[in-house]
């Protein structure tokens, strides 16, 4: 239910061979930010000033009252931002002419989750006295960014990918009637438990014993930690079948090992690494599942080792929503584990049969 960072790298590190970049066909991005003074967290804490990035893409489009009906909102995973769909994997094959969601028909919004990208986070400056954040800040956040500053008073879609999944399911249950339909992917509507919270526990536990952490109060990045933690979003993040072609000789899967820990040494902070894993500490929206009503399509991949179907969970809480459905899509040469979550080339027609099922008459 995270560490789409990493599962992005390897997808794309197995998609090298069909090229690079295409030129952009979607309108290009606007970046924004939105200050919201004395915000107050679920833990009772507040930051003076609580700076919420975003970029959207397309137009905001009215009806004759003056109401947005165009917007949709996309949350990215643990460790991401905004930004991070903006590559020919996801906007490519969304936003284009054309496609499931077209920038010249929808009003795109792609917000920095608290604790990440260019929004408030330890590293600003608070280091561990940043306050405790949790998902359900991070909804009000985005509520309040999609309300008060973009003046989005409904949403035509909520969706997101590994955390931002699980806030959608969130979104769900906490403004049930402000979206027309939801897409969480990636991710279960239970609390963080078994093997997912031991690898996060591990994973900050990693960084904590590390010498070099200081208590947060660190000079330079805490390797050893940061190593450590790593072992734990390979894990998570990877398709044991997709790493094995990508990497079927021990030269080959040190070369790749190497590439992906420099990525998260060049990336990464020690800090806020800790808050963003430990951000689904109280995530469980199991109880409220009754109390979402737009319609709901959970879409997950059979080999997502964050996510595994043998779970059942999927199968048991689906039916606690009044219109979902869950569609697991079966392991493919295409699919890539957890990463699945960014290749809509895959699962793109469930977006758009949602989207027909939820159009309302002009």
């Amino acid at each position: 239910m995270a560490i789409s960072r990493l599962a992005f790298i390897l997808f794309c590190w197995l998609l090298l061979p069909l090229g690079g970049r295409a030129q952009m066909a979607y309108p290009a991005p606007v970046a924004g930010d939105f200050t919201l003074p004395n915000f107050k967290f679920v833990s009772g804490e507040t930051l003076p000033v609580l700076r919420q990035h975003y970029t959207t893409v397309g137009q905001p489009r009215r009806d004759k009252a003056g109401r947005i009906t165009n917007a949709v909102l996309i949350m990215h995973g643990t460790t991401g931002a905004g930004t991070s769909f903006l590559s020919d994997l996801f906007a490519g094959r969304l936003f284009g002419p054309g496609q499931p969601l077209d920038a010249a028909k929808y009003y795109v919004v792609l917000p920095d989750a608290i604790g990440h990208g260019q929004s408030s986070k330890p590293s600003n400056g608070l280091r561990m006295k940043f306050p405790k954040y949790t998902y359900d800040d991070m909804v009000v956040a985005n509520y309040r960014l999609l309300t008060e500053k973009l003046g989005v008073q409904h949403l035509r879609l909520v969706m997101g990918t590994s955390m931002g999944g699980m806030e959608t399911w969130v979104w769900g249950y906490t403004y049930p009637g402000y979206m027309d339909a939801l897409l969480p992917l990636a991710s279960l509507p239970v609390e963080i438990a078994g093997r997912n919270r031991m690898l996060r526990k591990m994973a900050i536990d990693l960084i904590e014993m590390d010498p070099a952490w200081q208590g947060g109060n660190y000079t330079a990045q805490p390797k050893t930690g940061l190593a450590g933690a790593a072992s734990s979003m390979i894990v998570m993040g990877s398709s044991p079948k997709q790493m094995q072609k990508l990497a079927p000789t021990r030269e080959l899967a040190e070369a790749a090992l190497a590439k992906t820990e420099a990525n998260f040494y060049r990336t990464l902070d020690a800090n806020d690494f800790i808050y963003q894993f430990d951000a689904s500490r109280d995530y469980n929206p199991a109880p409220h599942l009754g109390s979402i009503k737009a319609p709901l399509f959970a879409i997950n991949s059979a080999d997502d080792q964050v996510n595994p179907p043998e779970l059942g969970i999927l199968d048991i809480e689906i039916k606690k929503v009044a219109q979902g459905r869950y569609i697991l899509l079966p392991i493919t040469d295409l699919t890539t584990g957890h990463g699945t979550h960014s290749n809509p080339a895959i699962w793109g027609s469930y977006l758009q049969e949602l989207l027909a099922l939820t159009e309302k008459p002009q």
